[in-house]
């Protein structure tokens, strides 16, 4: 009786990677999650580093993959599970101060995996991820100005230019981080 092993071989191979790929996914929403015990206290927002590991799950994992961490990752603190920063759970969260910046991880993730591929350059991997950041900033002062403070001035002090310092040194960060990987995995 012959067997044929090629096509078990690309079965087993893509079951692989589709493993590989829903691992990497729960890694990012771990990270993610441990990134958020990682604050300083701050009204209305905390300081985090889930950021870092939001434009890291983009770059690495892709648009698709990035974003579906990231929805992970909201939907075990929507689940009761504290994986938000301090010990906060549950769906009054995506609700609260933080829900814009929250729903903006997906978005965040979605933006770096989107545009980080085209140029391998350094000045793109900065512009990528700089892009991530600014659009889960946009996201968090928008929800901040209509849900909480009302007034774009304190929304724009409170939600966005506060983080800046610390969010350009996390920026920093996950450029090197990428582009050390990238660099050390090439051929």
């Amino acid at each position: 009786m012959r067997h044929n092993t090629g096509a078990l071989e690309i079965i087993d191979s893509s079951y692989s990677e589709e493993l590989t790929q829903i691992k990497n996914i729960v890694i990012f929403a771990a990270l993610t999650a441990i990134g958020a015990k990682v604050f300083i206290p701050h009204e209305p927002v905390p300081f985090t580093l889930q950021t870092l590991f939001v434009v890291l799950a983009g770059a690495f994992l892709g648009w698709r993959n990035g974003s579906i961490s990231m929805l992970l990752y909201l939907a075990f603190g929507a689940a009761g599970v504290p994986v938000f920063a301090g010990i906060e759970a549950g769906p009054a969260v995506l609700i609260g101060p933080t829900a814009g910046y929250l729903f903006g991880f997906i978005i965040g993730a979605t933006v770096v995996g989107a545009i980080i591929d085209f140029d391998s350059s350094m000045a793109w991997t900065i512009f990528s991820m700089l892009a991530g950041f600014v659009v889960i900033f946009a996201c968090g002062t928008l929800y901040l100005n209509f849900a909480l403070i009302h007034n774009w001035r304190l929304a724009m002090t409170q939600g966005f230019l506060i983080f800046s310092y610390w969010d350009l040194i996390k920026l920093a960060a996950a450029v090197a981080i990428y582009r050390s990987y990238r660099l050390s995995t090439r051929p």
